[in-house]
């Protein structure tokens, strides 16, 4: 039963983590798009629309993919804590 009560417990950390990390993340990219706009405007854009479409470069690309390393890494070291203990 504790071994459950740790999978459960660390799944919900981990799912608080993630989105943590995951909103930080996407409003660190949106204000570095911004401000990018703000120094040199792309002719043809508006802010709006060239914010949007960084965004969903980012949504699709690898930094966005490498945050859910958050549900691999913390499982894979605590399995070895315990293989090791044991």
């Amino acid at each position: 039963m504790q071994f459950v009560r740790l999978v459960v417990g660390g799944f919900i950390l981990q799912c608080i983590l993630y989105i943590c990390i995951m909103l930080y993340s996407r409003s660190v990219r949106r204000e570095k798009l911004e401000d990018r706009w703000d120094a040199e405007p792309v002719e043809g854009l508006t802010r709006e629309v060239y914010v949007s479409q960084g965004m969903v470069k980012y949504e699709n690309g690898l930094r966005r993919r490498l945050i859910l390393l958050v549900f691999v890494i913390p499982p894979i070291i605590v399995g070895t804590i315990i293989y090791f203990i044991n």
